[in-house]
């Protein structure tokens, strides 16, 4: 349909039959659609669930009075609003669905998750040869022993060997299965949900396999007040699922590394091996860097998929495994039904849960209340910290913004083609010590295993900085054949993107970017346009832009341009080495046409029209104060 831009509210009688976590699971997943937001009227669910988490009586008293003084709560009896367009959706017709390998819009049915799977593998291969035979490793067995493991659906000729054990790996095992504290694990009938999954199966025999790496990181303390009371705990703790906190893990690279003797075998054999999580973002190279195929799905489906441990087996028709009993045991056998979900979550979940952890919810752990602070109505900057530094946003700020300028000469840092997702140009996840980040932090004495996360470091824009355009999936057309954040430097020499970034800064180069299609979909990430700009990007010039990625862009003063209908950088022949001015920026105004003029290497001069898409007055504003920051300090300054 496409709603980028679009206010959903969900209605009609099909909601008498979602409950309002799963209502709450659909509406908070708008960025997954593409709209500004989602949501679903108010009715007595609603109430019950307020009771239920501990609101006061009389905040629940006033949701349901203004909801029906504004004619918005809703009862079976109530009509339909009137809408500018609507859809259809037959629930009925709604299937057992996952989301990948690589992006969050694409829905995958269970039942032909394993074909698909098989589709996508020349895609995510990446030209990989084809192998004629199998490695050899080392001297140990080339094949899995099935007598020794217990492995009975694992084909022998299929499988590499991983050092040290007695399974092997090959294309589409899982090798990550997380239960993590993204939108739908919010909701405690899939939380219940897996806990039976995992209790059903462990009666049959049933475990996960021994290369699965499994975690559960709700986000919040109630989810374990609630397994345990349920006794779904030790189940889930049966099948490797064990409590590793609460908050961001696997879905934004906190799943920690492999097992080295598993990362050593994907990578010495270049194997696509899978993971399955219950997170809402599933970008190339966000997960795990030994990963190549993301796959999300409910908090129950992580669990079948721990217990099959690859991509190739049907779970809506081909046995999970082997029972105790010696009898093939299907996904059905082991799934819940909806009574059996609804009555643990009537009988164990309390206001009592959520008063007990919410009332003093600040106060944190001993940890956080031993954390020494000053006082003070300023933060006193450690400049040995590599975790929190002084960003340099407002160095060199006037109260008076400077004229906007004409981009002169600038080089092209890059030229990408569609679909260029925030988690492409932004920092996340892990990274290695050879990366631009990594020795940052090693000249400063932080060893690799110390190195955190780029998400943990976010207050370091040093950090930060280096890990803009560093996915270990960007591919920058300017070195084709080249993954990672790679690029041409002055020279022509290959770099990473930060260092050729450094390289022009020493020159007062300024660089602009060149993209295609939806540039900036997924997360509104703001350090994907605060390291844009701190890279020295004065503009991206783009076939179309993701709506929060374009006004954050204004935001950190850098000018998105959009290329005429049927024009691309393609159809230009650009290659990288051309010099780019745009100008008529000191009159510029929304949505206005301006000039690109393109130097080529050989001395030929292209001028081309692009839209600006600077699109409201409030947005120009912005850009000319240099940014929003710098717009709103002058403004707090002023009063």
């Amino acid at each position: 349909k496409g709603v980028v831009g679009k206010f959903v509210e969900f209605y009609g009688p099909g909601l008498d039959y979602l409950s309002l976590e799963d209502q709450a699971t659909i509406a908070n997943m708008a960025p997954e659609y593409g709209a500004t937001c989602g949501f679903f009227p108010v009715d007595a669910d609603t109430l019950t669930y307020l009771e239920t988490s501990g609101r006061d009586a009389d905040r629940v008293a006033l949701v349901k009075a203004y909801s029906e003084a504004q004619g918005m709560y809703r009862t079976t009896e109530s009509p339909d609003p009137l809408f500018t367009d609507s859809l259809s959706l037959d629930l009925t017709t709604v299937v057992p669905s996952l989301s990948g390998p690589k992006r969050p819009q694409d829905r995958v049915s269970l039942v032909d998750a394993a074909p698909k799977f098989a589709e996508a593998m020349k895609d995510l291969a990446g030209g990989r040869k084809e192998r004629t035979a199998l490695p050899e490793s080392k001297g140990e067995s080339r094949f899995v022993d099935e007598g020794a493991t217990g492995v009975d659906d694992i084909p022998e000729e299929a499988s590499l060997p991983v050092r040290g054990e007695q399974y092997g790996l090959n294309d589409g095992h899982v090798v990550i299965a997380a239960i993590t504290s993204c939108t739908n694990t919010s909701n405690p009938n899939v939380l219940i949900a897996a806990g039976l999954v995992a209790r059903k199966a462990r009666a049959k025999g049933l475990t996960s396999k021994p290369w699965v790496k499994t975690s559960l990181a709700p986000g919040s303390q109630v989810v374990t007040d609630y397994l345990n009371a349920a006794g779904l705990s030790a189940d889930l703790d049966a099948l490797g699922f064990n409590l590793v906190g609460y908050g961001c893990t696997t879905c934004i690279g906190n799943s920690g590394p492999l097992p080295e003797a598993i990362s050593e075998c994907i990578n010495a054999n270049d194997l696509v091996a899978a993971s399955v999580l219950s997170g809402n973002r599933n970008f190339e190279g966000r997960v795990n860097p030994d990963v190549r195929a993301n796959y999300l799905a409910s908090p129950p489906l992580v669990v079948a998929y721990a217990i099959a441990g690859t991509m190739h087996k049907n779970l809506a028709t081909d046995p999970l495994g082997t029972g105790s009993d010696g009898k093939p045991v299907y996904l059905k056998d082991i799934w819940p039904t909806n009574q059996e979900i609804a009555d643990i979550v009537r009988t164990v979940i309390t206001p009592k849960m959520f008063l007990g952890r919410y009332s003093d919810v600040f106060k944190g752990d001993e940890n956080w209340q031993a954390i020494a602070v000053d006082g003070g109505e300023t933060y006193r900057w450690n400049s040995s910290s590599t975790y929190v530094q002084n960003p340099p946003y407002f160095e060199g700020l006037t109260m008076e913004p400077a004229p906007v300028t004409d981009i002169q000469e600038a080089r092209v840092l890059s030229l990408f083609l569609d679909s260029i997702t925030t988690d492409h140009i932004s920092p996340a996840g892990s990274f290695k010590a050879g990366t631009p980040a990594g020795k940052y932090l090693v000249e400063r004495q932080v060893a690799p295993k110390d190195f955190n996360s780029y998400g943990a470091r976010r207050g370091n824009h040093e950090v930060m900085m280096r890990g803009t355009f560093a996915n270990i999936r960007i591919k920058n057309q300017m070195v084709p054949g080249v993954e990672g954040g790679f690029t041409k430097g002055p020279t022509g020499e290959v770099m990473p993107m930060y260092d050729a970034a450094m390289a022009y800064q020493k020159s007062n180069t300024p660089l602009v970017i060149f993209a295609g299609k939806e540039y900036g979909t997924g997360s509104s990430r703001d350090w994907a346009a605060k390291g844009t700009r701190l890279l020295g990007v004065r503009a991206v010039i783009a076939q179309s832009f993701e709506r929060i990625h374009r006004s954050n862009l204004i935001g950190m003063g850098v000018l998105p341009l959009q290329f005429a209908e049927g024009e691309s950088w393609q159809t230009l022949k650009l290659d990288g080495t051309e010099t780019v001015s745009i100008e008529g920026l000191t009159t510029l105004t929304p949505r206005s046409t301006v000039k690109v003029k393109i130097v080529r290497a050989d001395g030929r001069i292209e001028e081309i029209s692009t839209r600006c898409r600077i699109d409201t007055v409030n947005e120009l504003e912005y850009y000319q104060h240099g940014g929003i920051l710098h717009y709103v300090l002058r403004n707090l300054v002023a009063a």
